[in-house]
């Protein structure tokens, strides 16, 4: 212990002279990680680059964070990080790169902050595995490497952090103001998310600080309040500005940013209440495979620009979806199965969870022979921040109803703090011979590259049997090798210890580069071997395709001998639905694609011409180039269509307005103009009425419809209405004649003019 706190003080001083050389490589990586190739993401994800375009034209769009340039309806989250990327857009030009790259520099950054933190109390061999950690975890550039929100979030609760402990430290209040309204800022990222820290931040203020439980309560009490009035104010402020005056709530039922929060963005992703059509109901479990929120609807549309169909002789052999790590009951959207293994199931366990046995046994190692009462130690009380931020939000994914794989990265920084600090506190166990804590050491190395070859093996196929087998053969022979040297004290043990954290961080380190490898996936973001095939993923940037899809699917263009000619898309999820892919909705064709606005046309995407599901051939598409546009489905746009509308656009606000954003935004992004999604992100949000868009019409705000077929929840009756008063425009008009090549509005879907007197 005294050689330890020597260490914290002799590393203080040197830190005031010179760089800790160890960390600039880290930090090196971390940038790889989270920058390289970003520019080949065009769109990203082209829900919120859509938004991003918008925001950029009027600050009536940037202060509400309005999904189209004519202000009719916002995105599902709160603005904060998307006036980041408005002002990043601004600064290098509106690019796909320009909107992930501040997500990418927040990782980077939660490196650093991570080092710093850690290191200050334990230590900086402990900052530096701690931060490497960091940087190595799957899930981490996994989403900082997107235009997704979590990576910011998770970088301003960890500036959060660095001002609880500094007013631990300086005793001031104004400090632990200042960290809790940094929680409400990090509300407005991502409303209820950002609360799941508030269980150590209270735990550790209580027990980190020297003063009366009186005031205790009472800088507490104020502080919670200050977080409160600054989480709020926005919704405050949009919900009492006149519905009129402002787009609607995008994601609502209510129009209001408050029920957005605590319903949609809260309680129901706890609950599992979400469904497709908006509104929120208790959805029985064997229809969980076939609903989702209205958040993955474009997502589930996106696969199909992804990835071609595997070999239809290996599609009948096995009907069952598979899971990417190859079961094939693996929850909604490769979330597993609640309960309290979930995190070490298919799909979660190699995002986040490589060390967790190896924070088991540091936690072990950290809190032995601590006493309930006290007094604790610096360590102690830092020990327990982190686990009062790791426990609850382990105990919410293992049981939350509906969530993605990328809302992992919550739990990144405790299992990298404990990782680092757990690392050196177990060696000093070791290395003193300190009883049965001596044996923490080797013990976690042994479980720890047991569960690494539980999480690789479903990927044999993948990545081959040698570093399955080499992480498992290395890591009992380095912990048999350190248990039966317990008893010596040379270099070569110091060497056996070091060679243990580098085969743990091993298969991590890879897996944190298959974005880059495989391709990445900017709708639902998440690392491994099919990184670019889960539901929603853009191309594959891999040369070999072979391992860049899942369960032999091909990103468009690439040549396979085993390719199916009927190109039916094989579902990439797990599903107990006899091989049938449940699109939003919970329509299904014997395992082909079907349209999620409810079109009757079998098999087609809203963007699609072909039929069985057929997939454009890149050999003509611009998909095939250097830039993904991994943005969706209609991430492309038709542009005999654009033409058209542009040609006969006569001076109406809305170039045409569709079902949803899935058609929506490509045209945003393209043209910067306004295109309506008349129901919002999913076609489920009740924004119009019938004499509502008869108003419009006849103000001459829009007068071409693009619809894909009935619509969903409370636009049946509008839907209808159009079909029964406008004048279908024929396809040989607008309709690309190379579907194969345009993409957006065409195949499957019937565009419609409206003009009323």
């Amino acid at each position: 212990m005294k050689h330890m706190n020597s260490e914290v003080k002799e590393e203080r001083t040197s830190n005031k002279k010179r760089i800790d050389l160890f960390l600039v490589p880290i930090v090196l990586i971390a940038a790889f990680l989270n920058l390289f190739k970003i520019w080949t993401d065009e769109y990203a994800n082209a829900y919120y680059t859509a938004a991003v375009k918008s925001m950029l034209q009027s600050f009536h769009n940037f202060f509400y964070a309005s999904f189209d340039p004519g202000g009719y309806v916002t995105i599902d989250k709160p603005p904060v990080v998307f006036w980041i990327q408005t002002i990043s857009a601004k600064i290098f030009g509106f690019h796909g790169w320009s909107v992930i790259l501040p997500q990418a520099l927040a990782g980077i950054g939660s490196v650093l902050l991570l080092y710093v933190l850690v290191k200050r109390t334990f230590g900086v061999w402990a900052g530096r595995f701690a931060a490497l950690a960091m940087a190595l975890t799957p899930i981490v550039p996994a989403v900082s490497r997107t235009n997704n929100i979590d990576s910011m979030l998770v970088f301003t609760l960890l500036v959060a952090t660095w001002m609880l402990f500094r007013a631990v430290r300086t005793a001031k209040f104004g400090w632990v103001l200042a960290a809790f309204a940094m929680i409400g800022v990090a509300f407005n990222m991502k409303m209820l998310q950002a609360y799941m820290v508030l269980p150590a931040f209270y735990v550790f203020y209580v027990v980190a600080t020297k003063i009366t439980w009186k005031k205790k309560i009472a800088f507490l009490t104020t502080a919670t309040a200050l977080m409160l009035a600054v989480s709020v104010s926005w919704a405050v402020v949009v919900d009492s500005t006149s519905a009129d005056k402002r787009p609607y709530m995008g994601s609502s039922q209510t129009n209001s940013v408050l029920e957005l929060a605590f319903g949609y963005n809260g309680i129901n992703r706890l609950t599992g209440n979400t469904s497709v059509t908006g509104s929120s109901h208790k959805q029985p479990a064997q229809t969980q495979q076939q609903t989702a929120s209205s958040e993955t609807k474009q997502t589930s549309n996106s696969n199909a620009d992804s990835s071609q169909s595997s070999n239809q002789s290996k599609s009948s052999s096995s009907k069952k979806m598979q899971a990417p790590g190859g079961g094939n009951q693996n929850g909604m959207f490769n979330t597993g199965n609640p309960g309290p293994f979930r995190l070490f199931q298919k799909g979660l366990s190699d995002q986040i969870s490589w060390l967790l046995p190896f924070v088991i046994f540091s936690i072990v190692g950290l809190f032995a022979g601590v006493k309930f009462k006290g007094p604790y130690t610096t360590k102690q009380k830092e020990s327990l921040f982190w686990l009062a931020w790791l426990l609850p939000v382990a105990v919410f994914f293992s049981i939350a109803g509906f969530f993605h794989q990328y809302y992992l990265i919550m739990l990144a920084p405790p299992i990298a703090a404990f990782a680092g600090a757990g690392a050196v506190a177990l060696w000093s166990m070791y290395k003193q011979r300190n009883g049965w804590k001596s044996w923490l050491l080797p013990g976690g190395i042994l479980t720890t590259a047991a569960l690494q070859v539980y999480i690789m093996s479903p990927y044999v196929s993948s990545i081959g049997v040698a570093p399955i087998a080499g992480v498992g053969a290395l890591g009992v022979i380095l912990a048999l090798v350190l248990a039966i040297r317990k008893e010596r004290k040379n270099s070569v043990t110091n060497y056996l210890g070091v060679a243990a954290m580098v085969v743990l961080l091993a298969m991590p380190a890879y897996w944190a580069m298959t974005p880059i490898i495989y391709g990445g996936n900017s709708m639902l973001p998440a690392a491994g071997p099919d990184s670019s095939s889960g539901m929603g993923g853009p191309p594959s940037t891999a040369t070999n395709s072979k391992q860049s899809g899942f369960n032999g699917m091909q990103p468009p263009g690439s040549s396979s001998s085993s390719s199916s000619s009927n190109n039916q898309m094989q579902p990439p999820t797990g599903s107990s639905n006899g091989g049938q892919m449940q699109m939003p909705g919970g329509s299904s064709n014997n395992g082909q694609m079907q349209p999620p606005s409810g079109s009757s046309n079998s098999g087609q995407m809203p963007g699609g011409s072909s039929n069985n599901s057929q997939m454009p051939n890149s050999s003509s598409s611009k998909s095939s180039s250097s830039k993904r546009k991994s943005g969706g489905m209609n991430a492309e746009v038709n542009q005999k269509l654009l033409n058209y509308l542009t040609k006969n656009n006569t001076g109406e606000k809305y170039l045409f307005a569709t079902t949803d954003s899935t058609s929506a935004a490509p045209y945003i992004i393209k043209t910067g103009k306004p295109v309506m999604a008349m129901g919002g992100f999913s076609g489920s949000d009740p924004i119009l009425t019938v004499s509502k868009l008869k108003a419009m019409i006849k103000k001459g705000e829009v007068k071409y419809f693009y619809l894909s077929g009935m619509g969903k929840g409370g636009q049946s009756d509008v839907i209808t209405w159009i079909k029964e008063n406008s004048k279908e425009i024929p396809s040989s008009k607008w309709q690309s004649t190379s579907s194969s090549s345009q993409q957006g509005p065409s195949g499957n879907g019937t565009l419609y003019e409206i003009t009323l007197k």
